[in-house]
């Protein structure tokens, strides 16, 4: 919790109501409690009491009561559906935010959106949970896959999401993924050019979808084929038996990442579908499965995001932790977050 605050009401700040400026300083206010704190008379201004609907005056001087963490989890709204553990977990994974924007770290194994059976179990149906005061929940501006772990935007107005999602498509945006993989490619630093295209799974409705690389020469004679780009740099090696990469998705094709990858023949550790024992590669036993402590789970996170701010026009930066598993192999093979650079394509180029 917070203690008194008293806020001056700067001059560009006038003419609005109390609960809407509130609401923009403090996300985490719901409408219910601005007005309980209004029938309380928590809430004053120059020393009187006031109403949600008050307008604000430019030089007045704001008195607000003891609030709650920002990055407290807030217990689900009542009328949402949402079980209480999911709605805390969903929150708890909330990295940063602000009255336009909020940013996850996705938890691996959590869809980024509905699919069949999934229920509302997804980021896009809990998200009702990150309301955090808003009238409307926050929108999805991009995806990760359900088992890639990381940052993940989400916009909490109709504007802003056009904004990121524009963004996104216009390639303004800085994603850079690390992934444990299998081998160590060669060189230590490359760019991926092979296009995507989609193979059909073997299940009546399709079930088992995947995405096979072609090569550049070959994409105009291919129909449906994707043109697609990735950077790669090893950021440390173990032997010949495994790597840890930096992956920059230049395009951003469905799979691209792990098709990507184990057309390398350096599948992602845990990718099943990429990488299982049909797949060869460079290192030490066979496709993405290393064995021993390290954990059958994919090994694949959005690591940062840089991004420009659609409405403040100021560079964003954002790094996710890695997930539990991840950052057991990471200490299984003594690799240390801090020992590599933040962006190594910036460094090399």
């Amino acid at each position: 919790m917070s203690g008194v605050q008293t806020r001056m009401i700067g001059p560009d700040e006038g003419d609005q109501r109390l609960d809407r400026w509130l609401r923009r300083q403090f996300p985490q206010l719901s409408q219910g409690r601005i007005e309980k704190m209004c029938r309380k008379g928590e809430l004053r201004i120059d020393g009187g009491r006031v109403k949600p609907s008050t307008r604000l005056e430019p030089g007045q001087k704001l008195r607000i009561p003891p609030l709650p963490d920002d990055n407290a989890p807030l217990p689900p709204e009542p009328d949402r559906g949402i079980p209480e553990a999911d709605a805390r977990m969903i929150q708890a994974a909330v990295l940063w935010k602000d009255e336009h924007i909020i940013a996850l770290n996705k938890p691996p194994g959590l869809p980024s959106q509905g699919g069949s059976g999934l229920g509302q179990r997804h980021v896009d149906g809990l998200s009702d949970a990150l309301r955090f005061g808003y009238k409307d929940k926050p929108m999805l501006v991009h995806r990760l896959d359900k088992d890639t772990s990381g940052i993940l935007l989400l916009a909490r107005t109709p504007r802003v999401a056009r904004r990121l999602s524009e963004a996104f498509r216009a390639r303004e945006t800085r994603k850079i993924y690390w992934a444990l993989v299998a081998g160590v490619p060669q060189p230590m630093m490359g760019t991926i050019r092979y296009a995507l295209v989609k193979a059909g799974g073997r299940g009546p409705g399709g079930e088992g979808e995947k995405m096979r690389c072609i090569h550049p020469d070959e994409v105009a004679a291919t129909e449906g084929a994707r043109r697609a780009t990735t950077d790669y740099a090893v950021l440390s090696a173990l032997g010949k038996r495994a790597a840890w990469v930096a992956l920059v998705p230049v395009t951003g094709r469905t799979h691209q990442l792990r098709a990507h990858m184990a057309e390398l023949g350096h599948p992602i550790v845990g990718d099943g579908k990429y990488g299982g024992s049909g797949q060869e590669n460079l290192g030490e036993g066979w496709g993405a499965q290393l064995g021993g402590d390290i954990s059958r789970k994919l090994h694949l996170h959005a690591r940062s995001l840089r991004f420009i701010h659609p409405i403040t026009g100021r560079v964003v930066t954002l790094v996710a932790p890695l997930p539990e598993h991840m950052k057991r192999s990471w200490a299984t093979f003594d690799w240390r977050e801090a020992d590599v650079p933040a962006d190594p394509f910036e460094e090399a180029g």
